[in-house]
């Protein structure tokens, strides 16, 4: 209410400090501050603490198992390019040698 209030009648901090019976300027600015970037429903969400870096979220077993495919799919092309390029190489070396 607080920053809606501050918005829509052009208030100041130190204004809406006066008004509300707020002693922190620090308090209006964080509410500021997630009020603008989520929104009125940011508020409502605790924000205390560190947030958690905890473990990932699991993902679905056929999610995982797609995921697992393309890295092997991946890696099966990586060594195909790797043998594809090794013989170009050889084959420019035959080339030259063929030349000399």
């Amino acid at each position: 209410m607080v920053i809606e209030t501050m918005q829509k009648e052009h208030m100041g901090y130190n204004e809406a400090m006066r008004v509300f019976g707020i002693t922190a300027r620090g308090q209006i600015q964080k509410w500021e501050r997630i009020y603008l970037t989520e929104g009125a429903e940011g508020l409502a969400a605790e924000h205390r603490g560190r947030g958690s870096k905890g473990h990932p979220a699991k993902l679905p077993p056929k999610a995982e198992e797609d995921l697992l495919a393309e890295v092997q799919r991946l890696r099966a092309e990586n060594a195909y390019l790797k043998n594809l390029q090794a013989l170009v190489l050889e084959d420019e070396r035959q080339t030259r040698k063929k030349r000399w």
